[in-house]
């Protein structure tokens, strides 16, 4: 077996045909993978005679990938640290523009499948939930946010109409003791939501507004996608996949933002100056996985996939609440 294997993941990158057609890459080009994770795209872009440079905050992700850098003769080179600096990261290794960057964004199947790491309220482990495994956790959270902001929270980054129930059963329990495991808190808020009927777990939407939270994901996002602007060259391309509402309703206010080439509003207002587009929407939607392929991985079955193509208009200042990116401010939390 090649070094590389260790890699493999027991799930397959989502959409990757999809993925590679919206990216058109092949040898001669460069392409950023700012969610290298198991290095299913990465590999699949060698694979097509790309070259590659890796982004993940996650280091054991990282020390994983080393075997299959090394085998890349050079065409792979792996970093550790935020996609949200892909430009920075890109620049630092020589490189001033790229053909390609794909973003795979979320919580990746070997964090989600890992106890230890704390993502998940299926299985039992410490509430952590930071993918850099740095700074304050997802314990710290629920510790010590006040119970208003905690339900602001759940409902902002979990979109969780039982919000304030489930932030009051939160509260009340930590008074007795802190909560330290990932079932723990699962149970606590089973019991006080639970409804016969409910199609997903009451401590899904929680658990996704704790690791949004804690990762900063949607500030991510927004940086990265502007990174992403300043650093593809004219006709490269940039490619989302996103699994949640939130994700995908920023990466669509961006391409909306960055391909408009005309004033809107009212026509009663005065016509305004639009800048000239940065971007050019390679489909008019978002792409869906196949009926197929969420058959064989029912993890797919929420992906989005959107695609641009850059201009040679020059890069904008970012505005993170244009795109719809929450701010949200919280007591007892940094």
């Amino acid at each position: 077996m090649a070094a590389s294997d260790a890699l493999a993941s027991p799930h397959k990158p989502v959409m990757l045909a999809e993925v590679l057609a919206a990216l058109a890459a092949g040898p001669g080009k460069t392409v950023v993978d700012g969610t290298f994770g198991a290095g299913g795209y990465t590999r699949a872009l060698l694979a097509e005679g790309a070259d590659v440079i890796a982004i993940d905050r996650d280091p054991t992700a990282i020390a994983a990938g080393r075997a299959l850098e090394a085998e890349s003769a050079g065409r792979l080179r792996l970093v550790h640290g935020r996609f949200s600096e892909l430009d920075r990261h890109a620049e630092a290794l020589g490189v001033a523009a790229v053909d390609g960057v794909v973003l795979d964004v979320g919580v990746s199947s070997m964090q989600l499948d890992r106890a230890e790491r704390g993502f998940s309220f299926r299985l039992d482990g410490p509430l952590d939930m930071r993918m850099a495994t740095d700074g304050p956790s997802a314990a710290d959270l629920v510790n010590n946010v006040d119970e208003r902001d905690l339900a602001y929270l759940i409902s902002t980054l979990g979109e969780d109409r039982k919000a304030r129930f489930i932030a009051r059963a939160i509260a009340e329990r930590r008074a007795e003791r802190p909560f330290e495991r990932t079932l723990d808190l699962a149970n606590v808020i089973e019991k006080a939501v639970f409804k016969a009927g409910d199609a997903i777990h009451p401590a899904t939407r929680t658990f996704q507004a704790l690791r949004i939270a804690v990762n900063h994901e949607l500030d991510e996002l927004g940086e990265a996608l502007a990174a992403a602007e300043r650093l593809l060259k004219a006709g490269g391309r940039l490619v989302v996949v996103a699994f949640h509402s939130l994700e995908d309703r920023i990466v669509k206010r961006f391409l909306a933002d960055r391909t408009r080439d005309r004033p809107g509003g009212s026509r009663h207002m005065p016509e305004t100056t639009v800048p000239e587009p940065t971007f050019r929407l390679v489909d008019r939607g978002a792409v869906a996985p196949s009926e197929a392929e969420i058959a064989e991985n029912p993890r797919a079955r929420s992906a989005k996939l959107r695609a641009a193509e850059r201009t040679d208009a020059p890069a904008r200042p970012l505005d993170l609440a244009a795109i719809g990116v929450p701010h949200v401010r919280l007591k007892g939390w940094s």
